[in-house]
């Protein structure tokens, strides 16, 4: 079996040993470099993280026992295994005082070699499991992913709690990209709900009739592709939460739907004629500013005052750029742990970038940012010119090596801002549908 991203470092005087162990490890499927030497070991880690590294104890400049007391110091993760010769076990014994895995005596069987490798990648992957796991169930407890120290993020924070002992409607606004739905799983998560489902829906992102079949549910042979009968999320979401996403963009038929629904409980499926019930608290959130839709008579005012029992106002990144850092390593430590790379920092000059820059897709812009700096970076520090919007300005950055998924970003952005927001006409130009250029708007994290 193939293990294309462990990373080996044979370190050894003896060309001979170097060129034979590299070999034999890269026929097992390891990516394996070589060094000389202790200090040349010392200079290939500032530049790469390896996972294991075969060192032998005797080697000029820097013998083996001072390259594993400073690999510890510097590389604590990296799992080291000691090679000596018969006649000098005590170094063997020493070197696992000092924090080495193994030790395999010279000469040595190359099967013996892939048994102790093989039993050490087994251990460092079951230690990466567990270190994902426990990032995953980080995000179960008190405020999921929410991360912030700001006024106005502590303030937040106080309401969920208070607002998560009722069963009150909530109506959250913000703009894109600033973490509504965290928001709503947050209270959710908090509440004596929190044993139910949580069950979310984005409304702008379907067509009047195929929402109506997600909320509502319908019966078999309701429509031409109704094969089956399907519950809707309305009854999916019985003793438990229904976030309404975007609820400012559904239509005025829908509005009154939904209001019904609301005040009674109570609902059909399509094409079905029984009426059915389900219990759950309902959480709504918008970037739109539904006063004014009122005002244009594009959002019914009894449904807003149905929604808006409890107002929550999440704040845009650029006025908490306090939290930026903060959240900055919080995605470094989980995209660095998910690629295994080894990037523990971020660049002063990048920090300082990111602190000045406007984010207008906000928290959603942020993570986004930091996950392509990890995939790019080589390195083990997060640069200036890793991050997208450096790259976009075309700052420090050679033509030629933005990703495809980068130049749509930019490309959709920029019609975007020419159309003034509007997603009919930017959909339009850019030949989508209104459907396609939202979720490319929520993925890139862009703002209309």
């Amino acid at each position: 079996m193939a293990h294309k991203k462990i990373k080996i470092l044979v370190v050894d005087d003896e060309l001979s040993i170097r060129e034979s162990l590299g070999g034999w490890l890269q026929q097992d499927g390891f990516d394996v470099d070589a060094a000389a030497n202790g200090l040349e070991a010392l200079s290939k880690t500032q530049e790469n993280h390896y996972d294991i590294m075969l060192i032998d104890v005797k080697m000029p400049e820097m013998d083996g026992l001072t390259l594993l007391k400073k690999l510890k110091e510097n590389e604590p993760d990296t799992a080291v295994v000691m090679m000596t010769a018969h006649g000098a076990i005590q170094d063997a014994v020493d070197a696992m005082r000092l924090g080495a895995y193994d030790y395999l005596l010279k000469p040595f069987d190359l099967e013996e070699l892939s048994l102790t490798i093989d039993k050490l990648v087994r251990l460092q992957t079951l230690a990466m499991e567990n270190l994902i796991l426990k990032d995953r169930m980080a995000t179960l407890t008190r405020f999921e992913n929410l991360v912030g120290q700001s006024p106005p993020m502590l303030r937040l924070f106080e309401t969920i709690l208070d607002v998560a002992q009722s069963d009150a409607t909530v109506l959250i606004t913000g703009e894109t990209g600033t973490g509504k739905e965290l928001v709503a799983r947050a209270i959710h998560a908090q509440s004596p709900r929190c044993y139910g489902p949580f069950i979310a829906i984005n409304c702008g992102a379907f067509t009047e009739n195929l929402l109506e079949s997600e909320l509502f549910g319908h019966e078999k042979g309701a429509f031409t592709d109704a094969k089956f009968t399907k519950k809707g999320r309305l009854e999916m979401a019985n003793a438990g939460t229904l976030f309404l996403d975007e609820v400012g963009d559904i239509s005025m038929k829908m509005q009154i739907d939904l209001l019904r629904v609301l005040e009674t409980r109570e609902f059909t499926r399509v094409g079905g004629t029984v009426t059915l019930q389900s219990d759950f608290r309902v959480i709504a959130a918008t970037h739109r500013d539904l006063q004014e839709a009122i005002r244009e008579k594009t959002f019914r005012q009894d449904l807003f005052y149905r929604l808006n029992v409890i107002l929550l106002q999440v704040p845009p990144l650029r006025e908490r750029q306090e939290d930026i850092p903060l959240l900055a390593q919080h995605f470094l430590r989980r995209y660095a742990t998910e690629t295994n790379k080894k990037i523990d920092s971020i660049h002063p000059e990048a920090l300082e970038a990111m602190k000045k820059y406007s984010w207008p897709g906000n928290v959603r812009e942020l993570e986004n940012a930091i996950e392509r700096a990890v995939v790019v970076e080589k390195g083990r520090q997060i640069k200036l010119a890793d991050l997208p919007f450096v790259a976009a300005a075309g700052e420090q950055v050679e033509p030629g090596k933005l990703s495809l998924e980068e130049m749509e970003r930019q490309h959709i952005a920029r019609i975007l801002a020419a159309e003034g927001g509007n997603i009919s006409s930017t959909a339009k130009v850019l030949g989508i549908n209104r459907t396609t250029l939202y979720h490319k708007i929520k993925k890139y994290g862009l703002s209309p």
